[in-house]
């Protein structure tokens, strides 16, 4: 059996081979998702549980730690590692010293109090400590302790925890164990985009340079308790200056990605595209959304839902070039591209059928290249191989789509949207069609789409860096 099979397998101790004082713990990180698994698990639809609106009040924290974090945690110690598998658990009686909260991080421990040989029952004390330290739960446990050894696979969690976020982490372990890029952020002067920046520097990916107002930029690090005393500080006005000044720092090779910060983005897309000082190539800037949808088993990319309100048939050229570029450096050797509509068939009287079937004879005729491009497609039978099957369509693309390209950004928004907000997606995003690789990012985004979206970027910079290697030319 080789290692990564014994790393997977976990023993039991039996009641012969535990002694007063033996003691095992786990640690374990309390997310939004538990508490949802939990709900569904149970049957317990508290709203203190699941309303936003409890979210402050301690009733919200006791009830999660009640129902989840004490017996459960507890539990599982017990049950994998003393004494391990064939415990039963049989009582407990434990006490809630303190709230548990989400992203709060617990300890949890179990220490032999007492044997009880005549039954093969073992009384455990038991502890529950949160990363600051303190007591959350203590108590005792008595369980019936396994009389015979026994090995058994700790396997797979299941789909429904191992399929959220797991192509993010495919993501951010391509990027893992090489130099940092330096990025260029254009006025990061609120809370949520200098911890994204922070958050993206701690986790080794990027070396930021700051650009902004120097005494906002450190006023608003105080406040947050957000530590920037390593990192380079350009001291500029205000937001167009640092728009300007960042972009100005990557076309002189000080930085190889542009990060937006609390600006808006039209601001900083202006000296983007500006002639003669911008980072314009001959391609059309679009963006892409890479999605992590649960229950779409590949990453799905979505565009373009923030830069190009209603582009034309040559724009979409651009936009689905870009995607597929994008796809490539993803490892997507050949992307499936379905260009959508409502329907799935070409009518006159809809211009996004007419423009899916123009991009369809555009990739036949080589002027898109390196994927498979189909459309009109309809939603469902874009993404759903029953949908496709029970319409008749015939197709590389149909039901099993990686590029989804939309007719026009208030759709691409929408469906974004919806994706993240009802199918429970992470959605990262990159603008791409520029010299470099632009990160927009958003209040609203979780840290971990902040931090996609900058491992995206930095992959893409990278790919970049070897591309013009490879051609020869400078660096």
């Amino acid at each position: 059996m080789d290692q990564a099979a014994l790393d997977n397998i976990i023993e039991n101790r039996t009641f012969a081979e535990i002694a007063v004082g033996d003691s095992a713990s786990a640690v374990r990180t309390l997310r939004q998702q538990d508490i949802e698994l939990f709900a569904v698990a149970t049957g317990d639809f508290n709203p203190a549980h699941l309303d936003p609106s409890y979210a402050a009040t301690d009733l919200f924290h006791r009830v999660i730690a009640h129902g989840m974090w004490s017996g459960g945690l507890i539990s599982a110690v017990l049950g994998t590692h003393l004494p391990g598998p064939g415990t039963i658990y049989l009582a407990q009686d434990l006490h809630f010293l303190a709230p548990i909260g989400i992203g709060d991080t617990i300890t949890t421990t179990v220490t032999v109090l007492a044997m009880k040989p005549e039954k093969q029952r073992v009384v455990l004390a038991c502890k529950c400590v949160n990363q600051h330290g303190k007591e959350v739960v203590t108590g005792n446990a008595e369980v019936q302790a396994p009389t015979e050894k026994m090995q058994w696979p700790c396997g797979e969690a299941p789909d429904v925890l191992v399929n959220r976020h797991q192509r993010f982490r495919h993501l951010m372990t391509a990027v893992a164990g090489q130099p940092a890029v330096v990025v260029a952020v254009a006025h990061p002067c609120d809370a949520a985009s200098l911890a994204s920046v922070v958050e993206a520097a701690s986790a080794g990916l990027i070396v930021p340079i700051l650009v902004g107002p120097a005494a906002k930029i450190r006023a608003v690090a105080a406040a947050a308790k957000l530590d920037i005393g390593g990192m380079r500080l350009v001291d500029v006005p205000h937001s167009h200056a640092a728009a300007a000044r960042a972009v100005a720092l990557v076309r002189a090779g000080e930085a190889e990605i542009l990060m937006k910060g609390s600006l808006h983005t039209d601001e900083l897309m202006h000296e983007v595209i500006a002639a003669d000082t911008g980072l314009r190539t001959a391609r059309r800037l679009s963006h892409v959304f890479i999605m992590d949808v649960p229950s779409y088993p590949r990453p799905l990319l979505v565009t373009d839902a923030a830069i190009n309100i209603a582009p034309t048939l040559e724009d979409k050229r651009d936009i689905v070039q870009n995607a597929i570029d994008l796809a490539h450096i993803m490892g997507i050797e050949t992307p499936r591209v379905a260009i959508l509509g409502a329907v799935e068939t070409v009518t006159p009287t809809m211009r996004s059928t007419i423009d899916a079937a123009a991009l369809c004879k555009m990739a036949d005729r080589g002027q898109i290249t390196g994927g498979l491009v189909d459309g009109p497609l309809a939603f469902d039978n874009a993404v759903s191989p029953e949908a496709a099957r029970q319409k008749g369509i015939v197709s590389e693309v149909a039901g099993c789509a990686d590029i989804l390209v939309v007719p026009d950004l208030e759709a691409g928004n929408m469906l974004a949207k919806q994706l993240s907000f009802l199918a429970g997606a992470d959605a990262a995003g990159v603008v791409v069609g520029a010299r470099v690789p632009i990160i927009l990012t958003s209040r609203a985004d979780s840290e971990r789409t902040h931090i996609a979206s900058c491992a995206m970027a930095v992959l893409m910079a990278r790919a970049r860096r070897g591309a013009v290697t490879a051609s020869g030319d400078a660096v």
